[in-house]
This record gives structure tokens, sequence and C-alpha cells, in this order.
């Protein structure tokens, strides 16, 4: 190889140099960027007063693009990256009312629920037994001891409409009187003839649930068809509603130590018209009745208060230990 193609050592210094001399240090780059700022912003550059934001620490700037499609992601319904890490405790404050009663598994939220959906039960059971009775309210609670000891008193009775699932032996009302059959025949709540709830419009008190005994048409002198252990007149004058001043039904209370007597012959109530009769009782539930007459206002605070209370303390029970369980 000649002397030539290495190059001798002043081309190689000069080389060198000219190497250090185009390569730009960093101060080089520091200044021409404080030239540039300058220019921009200087008055006597003549060119536009431009601002700009510093970066943030960690280097991304604020009002970026991708700022703008978080944006427009958390305006479109969806959760956000900043959403998911923010603490669960958060988020659940920002999650809807029924959300929270629907998923609540603690606290008063639960209590509600437990009571909403018992309450709800009870209309549904009260909107069934409706569609088969025929009648509003499809159950009747019994206030008093009248018709003891086949229905008690706080009993809660199951009615339905006069004339529906009427027997053969009942009449165009669809009532059992129990003149005109034998035990054998038809029997209810443990003795012949029908119960019946009515209600006399001229009346203040709560409708009665009594026995009806015979029917009887109007002007019918009907004391010499009644049982003389239910009256305790000696003949048709001194009965009250005797002869009868319309069509209907004689009745009596089965507690023959509150209710010895027909409605008719001690004052409880006129003969009883087809009309006012609102329901035929069909079967009880004992003592079931006790806590709704308590609601009303209608229950006395006897021997039974402690079974009342019993019952709302079961129901709040259920539901704390329903919360229990479903915490574990």
């Amino acid at each position: 190889m000649s002397p030539g193609d290495r190059g001798s050592p002043n081309d190689q210094n000069r080389g060198e140099s000219t190497d250090r001399e185009s390569t730009p240090s960093d101060e080089d780059y520091r200044s021409t960027a404080d030239e540039r700022v300058d220019d921009r912003t200087s008055p006597q550059s003549g060119g536009h007063h431009e601002t700009t934001e510093p970066p943030d620490i960690d280097g991304s700037s604020r009002g970026s693009p991708l700022d703008d499609s978080a944006e427009s992601t958390d305006q479109s319904g969806q959760h956000s990256a900043a959403d998911q890490r923010r603490p669960p405790s958060e988020r659940s404050e920002s999650a809807s009312l029924w959300t929270r009663f629907r998923t609540a598994k603690d606290g008063p939220l639960l209590l509600l629920r437990e009571v909403t959906i018992s309450v709800g039960f009870v209309f549904v059971v009260g909107l069934l037994l409706f569609g088969v009775s025929g009648v509003w309210p499809p159950m009747v609670a019994v206030e008093s001891e009248s018709m003891e000891p086949n229905i008690d008193q706080y009993d809660l009775i199951v009615v339905t409409e006069p004339g529906r699932f009427a027997p053969e032996a009942a009449d165009e009302t669809g009532v059992v009187t129990a003149e005109s059959v034998s035990e054998s025949e038809y029997e209810s709540f443990n003795n012949p003839g029908s119960v019946i709830v009515y209600d006399e419009p001229n009346s203040y008190g709560s409708p009665i649930i009594h026995r009806a005994h015979f029917f009887v048409e109007e002007g019918e002198n009907w004391y010499d068809r009644a049982n003389p252990d239910y009256v305790s007149a000696e003949n048709c004058d001194q009965l009250q509603y005797c002869p009868a001043p319309h069509d209907g039904y004689i009745t009596k209370g089965d507690n023959q130590m509150s209710n010895s007597q027909y409605d008719q012959a001690n004052g409880i109530a006129p003969v009883v018209k087809p009309g006012w009769i609102s329901g035929i009782a069909k079967f009880g539930v004992p003592y079931a009745g006790y806590i709704r007459l308590a609601l009303t206002g209608a229950a006395s605070f006897g021997p039974l208060l402690p079974a009342g209370l019993g019952a709302i303390g079961a129901g709040t029970t259920y539901a704390i230990g329903r919360r229990d369980q479903l915490s574990i």
C-alpha cells in the first residue's frame, strides 16, 4: 500500500479538527433553543406571541388528544382508567341507589329490602286470594269472642263472595241457613249453617261475622219459628224486629255466654238484608289476625300481645339472620 493511501499525519489532524468543529456540543443545542424561544417571545422579532405550558413531571403534556378521547369515553358512559383506579368505597358512592338496594348485604338497606319482599309477598298472596274469592279484602280479622268456640278472637278468616262456591243447599244468595240443613248435610265451622260477614249501613262499628239461622220474609211473624232459648220475649210484639220489616236473615253468634240470643232479639242488628252480606266465611287461620288488629288499634293488650310482638321480632330476626348469612 502506498503512503498516499494511508494519508499523512497532517491530513489526519486536519480531519479530526474538522469533525470536532462540525459536531455541535450540548451547549450549542441549549443556546440555539434559547435563541428560538427569544425569537418567538420577543416583541422585536415581530413573530406571534405564543406561550406553551411546561410538561408535567412524568413527561405528558396537558390538553393532549389522549385526554380528549378519554373525556369523550367518560361522557359515553364507559368507565375510564381513572375510575378503575379509584378505591371501592368511592366507586360505591357513585353507584345508583337501586343497585345498592338490590345488592346490599348489610345495614339498613338489607332490612328494608327484606321487609319490602315480605310485604310484596303478602300483597301477591292477597291478589291471588282476591282472584279466587271475588271479594276485597279476602280476609277479615275477628275482633270479639262472639263466635267462640268455633271461631276465636284474633283469628284471620278467609271469605268468599256470596254465591261463589256455594253448596247445593244454598239459597239464591249463596247462604245456607242452619234451619234448612242438618249437620250431616252441611256444616261450617263445626255447626250447620253459613257463617256470614254483614255490615248494616246505619251502624258505625265494624262488620259482624255471625251464623245465619233462618230466612224471613217482609211482615212475617218469625217468633213462632224462633228457638225459645234464643229469645227473651213471650210473643212477636215484644221483639224489636218482629214482624220482619223486610226480607232477610235472622243471625246469631255461636258464643252462648256473650251471645245467647238472636242479633235481632237483643238489638245488635235488624233483620239482615241479602245486600248487606259482603262475604261468607270458608276457613280461618288461628290468631293470625292479631297483628292486623294491633296496627288498626282494635286489638286489646291482652295475653296475645307477646305473640304479636314475637311475630314482629321474628320477622326482624329473620332479616338480620339473612344479613349475617349473606355477609359470610
